[in-house]
């Protein structure tokens, strides 16, 4: 009788990499409510963005008037908890079972229906539904998803089939052009591999050698590996998105991209913080959140939200 099949090889590089980003995921999520932490803004480790992007969404479909969220990714359920708290009916999925486990925790330790929090895959529609009818949400919301997943047009394909008519999909994404504020390794990845597409490569390597003295090319170092073994933030990346390009991704996706939300401001270039000193830093880059609609966050920012409607 031949061997069975090892299941091994049935898996593919993006079962792999999934696999990563749930081990990454996982081994925050008891500390992961945190980064909703207005008191430490200035004192943190880790830079409370987190607080600025679900300010941004809460104001912004108050606003709009929608009520009834679906969050895809939710992380420890300290997101949805917040928006419960301001009058919003939540539920949400997440794929790592240990941010679930934790979204449950925190919606029992709110009163709220710890079965609202349940395993899924935005990629895998038949994953989340139910507990999620669709066609029946106000808002989907997703934090943290779009730089991860294999098949960006289903992802949104699979948002817009959660949103009713009229429902608006608020989803972050990672900011490409912000590399160029940077001015480290990842301003001349972005030049040579996205503005110089096409370009001659002895005029790449003529532009390599002059960037190289004015760039810092070994900031930042790669998070491969965090302290405690588990893989970090750039052994999970997929990929950051040109803010140009979205309104065209999200167009063939099916929904009308209406606006980008930015936040996540730096003042400076990330490596100059220590130099300037954190709270000076902090402070400085606080003072610009909020300008959501600023032409300035297409550089200034690491990160911003976009803005989409269900039209059909």
């Amino acid at each position: 009788m031949a061997n069975e099949t090892d299941k091994s090889s049935d898996r593919s590089p993006a079962d792999d990499k999934k696999e990563l980003i749930v081990r990454h995921y996982d081994a925050s999520s008891e500390y992961y409510g945190r980064r909703y932490d207005p008191t430490k803004l200035l004192t943190a480790e880790r830079y409370s963005a987190n607080y600025f992007r679900l300010r941004l969404m809460i104001d912004r479909l108050q606003a709009l008037g929608h009520r009834r969220v679906y969050e895809v990714g939710v992380g420890d359920g300290t997101a949805l908890a917040i928006m419960a708290q301001e009058g919003f009916s939540v539920m949400g999925c997440d794929i790592a079972s240990g941010m679930v486990n934790q979204a449950k925790k925190t919606f029992r330790a709110n009163e709220l229906d710890s079965d609202l929090c349940s395993l899924g895959d935005i990629e895998k529609i038949d994953t989340i539904v139910p507990p999620a009818e669709k066609g029946a949400q106000d808002a989907v919301i997703a934090a943290g998803v779009l730089p991860h997943v294999g098949d960006e047009l289903r992802t949104l394909g699979n948002v817009r089939e959660l949103l009713r008519l009229g429902g608006a999909a608020m989803i972050e994404f990672r900011n490409k052009l912000f590399s160029l504020f940077t001015f480290n390794r990842y301003t001349i990845e972005f030049i040579l591999d996205d503005l110089l597409l096409a370009t001659d490569p002895s005029v790449k390597d003529a532009l390599v050698s002059e960037l190289d003295r004015r760039c810092a090319v070994d900031l930042p170092p790669p998070r491969l590996l965090r302290s405690d073994g588990k893989p970090d933030y750039d052994a999970i990346r997929a990929r950051y998105h040109n803010p140009l390009e979205l309104p065209e991704l999200f167009s063939a996706a099916g929904l009308r991209f209406v606006r980008i939300h930015w936040y996540h401001y730096h003042v400076a270039p990330p490596m100059l913080e220590q130099k300037i000193g954190r709270e000076v830093f902090r402070s400085e880059s606080m003072r610009l959140e909020g300008r959501t609609d600023d032409w300035r966050g297409h550089f200034l920012c690491s990160a911003g939200v976009v803005e989409a409607v269900r039209d059909t």
